[in-house]
């Protein structure tokens, strides 16, 4: 799922050193790659059950905006085949079930109006007829596509293409999407900032991966990013929606004013640096590279959300709130290992291209050993609201 690309990419900047002078130098900066291909141990296909029941919850919320808000009539009027956007689709089988989920709201919805535009007497016969489905599945280039399309549904109702590319810039025609969606993604940043690199500055994120647990100038500048990049997804997607057609993301996110290190992908996160530095240690891998290392997602409040909504100007928030991702625990305990597999695929690529892939065994079995010594403290904090949902109309 997730849009960006997990790996690094080589970027020629000037910087200072400790000692105040300039100095070119390569600077590597993170960027998300792909989930894990194929159907194998730490696929990503095998691995995103948790992914799927975080939004479990938040599906039946977006269904009941598309069932009172959607105008399905005013959609077909403007074409006969009903478009929809899957955007960070991953390999499956997540974005299969919750395409078929939001075609049948659609189609019920479509029903529900032709059913009252029959008893008014108002429509024409040829309106009468169910619209054509067509579903565009989105992810960046390296995406394991083979896997995504030999997957798909043999009884689907909609015709089924492809767009590789990121979601951060147009990926279709203007005025050419009914309907988009994009779950678990949004939060994945287009590249780490580039001045969590300068040794000089404040911004130098040394001994971490990630803002938590980091200064707030490390914070300000995972910000300014995530700021950028929304604001160029937003742009983007407001050209390629049709008036009034409806878009919904689901993103991780924080209760404002909540240190991210008081959730657990915020424990996960230092419990990943607290590893890295434990190896570099050890002579296993090189302090150099977990000090040029930064996760690229960044978690934002519903209040910095609604404040780059507001300023694009472009949608109309049909319903916007922060919910708790992990509600379908039901109290239970987190299961540390299927958790930390979750994560695995999701997330090794990067680290792979950044570290080597001979040291992910030994990196996430060690994860796993430092999140069971918590265990007790992550439980206790699952109750915290880490995850927004939007649900958007194009004005």
């Amino acid at each position: 799922m997730a849009e960006g690309g997990k790996g690094t990419l080589q970027v020629s900047a000037v910087s200072m050193n400790l000692n105040g002078d300039r100095e070119n130098s390569a600077i590597p900066i993170t960027t998300s790659l792909p989930m894990n291909g194929g159907k194998g141990t730490y696929s990503y296909f095998n691995n995103s059950c948790s992914q799927r029941q975080c939004t479990e919850d938040e599906k039946r919320k977006f269904i009941e905006e598309i069932e009172q808000k959607l105008d399905m009539k005013k959609l077909f009027s403007l074409s006969n085949t009903i478009r929809l956007a899957d955007l960070g689709c991953a390999t499956g089988p997540n974005t299969f079930m919750i395409i078929q989920d939001i075609l049948e709201a659609m189609q019920r919805k479509h029903q529900s109006q032709l059913s009252q535009s029959c008893f008014n007497d108002v429509q024409h016969s040829d309106d009468h007829q169910m619209p054509e489905f067509q579903v565009f599945f989105n992810d960046q280039e390296s995406n394991d596509f083979n896997t995504l399309f030999t997957s798909l549904p043999q009884d689907r109702q909609y015709f089924a293409a492809g767009v590789p590319g990121s979601f951060h810039h147009r990926l279709f025609p203007e005025s050419s999407i009914h309907f988009v969606h994009t779950s678990l993604c949004l939060h994945w940043i287009s590249k780490s900032p580039e001045v969590l690199q300068n040794k000089a500055s404040p911004t130098w994120n040394k001994g971490r991966i990630h803002h938590t647990s980091a200064p707030d100038e490390v914070v300000e500048a995972y910000a300014s990013q995530f700021v950028e990049d929304m604001e160029n997804f937003l742009n983007a997607r407001a050209k390629e929606l049709v008036p009034e057609g409806m878009m919904v993301m689901i993103l991780v996110g924080i209760p404002k004013g909540t240190p991210y290190s008081e959730i657990p992908m915020g424990m996960m996160c230092n419990c990943l640096s607290s590893s890295l530095m434990d190896m570099a240690k050890e002579g296993i891998i090189e302090e150099s590279k977990v000090d040029s290392f930064n996760l690229p997602f960044y978690a934002a409040s519903l209040e910095e959300m609604e404040e780059i909504l507001e300023k694009n100007g472009c949608f109309k928030i049909e319903r916007m709130e922060s919910t708790n991702p992990a509600a379908y625990l039901k109290g239970g305990p987190v299961d540390i290992p299927a958790w930390v597999t979750n994560v695995r695929a999701a997330m090794e690529g990067m680290f792979a291209k950044h570290f080597g892939s001979e040291v992910m065994e030994e990196m996430f079995g060690r994860l796993t050993d430092k999140l069971v010594d918590i265990a007790d403290l992550i439980n206790s904090r699952c109750e915290v609201k880490s995850q927004l949902l939007a649900v958007l109309k194009r004005k």
